[in-house]
């Protein structure tokens, strides 16, 4: 489905990402971790083409066709979606109106609102005066109504109670299919800080990215419990034995 070829990426004259690998194939959910400023944020949206960045080397295919210079829109017709760490406030467009130009028709607004218990804000400004627990639910309903193929998704569960991280971790499972007996096509990645968004969500890959480079890939829960133990640093310490 994605494919992330050698990547390096800078950002204000700042180099980010330093040779990032990535394949996801239809189906799967991964797990991106790593220590704020390491370049996760920076990799979705690259991914997704948002953003001031400068391109130094690599390619991103979308099954197969390489879209590295295409602009975030057409992006999202391929079936690219977003959900900001930090959504943006924008006064004079309601949540409503803008649900009505990016939903796909498969999902009904007011179901999904009530879905995400977000009805009350539906004909508020988007984000202006949202707590950060409203944000991330409207970010999601959001992405349900357009329903990606792939869905990148940062820090669901920042700034988020107990009570809104089940549901979250509900709307996740929903935008990817997990609670469809059918073959599931649908992929997401998935950038956690804290992990607890792997308590609601069956990720079946995990990744760690430090210093602008992916050190290590496995399974997810194992990743984090490592991470827990032993932080970063081991993280580095174990990548250095490897020769990365």
């Amino acid at each position: 489905m994605l494919l992330v070829e050698d990547l390096f990426v800078e950002v204000e004259g700042k180099q980010i990402l330093k040779g990032v690998n990535l394949n996801i194939n239809e189906g799967e959910t991964h797990i991106l971790m790593g220590p704020n400023g390491s370049g996760k944020t920076t990799l979705l949206r690259v991914i997704m083409g948002l953003g001031k960045y400068n391109l130094l080397k690599g390619k991103i295919y979308w099954y197969g066709k390489d879209i590295t210079g295409l602009p975030p829109n057409e992006r999202a017709k391929l079936g690219l979606g977003i959900a900001f760490q930090r959504a943006p406030i924008i006064r004079g467009v309601t949540l409503r109106q803008l649900s009505h130009y990016i939903s796909n028709g498969e999902n009904k607004l007011e179901d999904v609102a009530k879905q995400l218990k977000c009805e009350e804000l539906l004909d508020r400004d988007l984000n202006y005066g949202f707590s950060g627990g409203e944000m991330k639910k409207t970010e999601l309903m959001q992405l349900l109504l357009q329903s990606p193929r792939l869905a990148l998704i940062d820090e669901p569960e920042s700034g988020v109670d107990l009570d809104n991280i089940a549901i979250i971790g509900e709307a996740i499972n929903l935008l990817l299919g997990k609670k469809k007996v059918i073959e599931k096509k649908k992929s997401g990645l998935i950038i956690t800080h804290t992990g607890h968004i792997l308590d609601y969500v069956n990720a079946d890959y995990g990744h760690v990215m430090i210093e602008g480079k992916i050190i290590c890939q496995g399974n997810p829960r194992d990743l984090f419990n490592q991470i827990k133990e032993h932080g970063y640093e081991g993280c580095l310490e174990c990548a250095r034995c490897r020769g990365l």
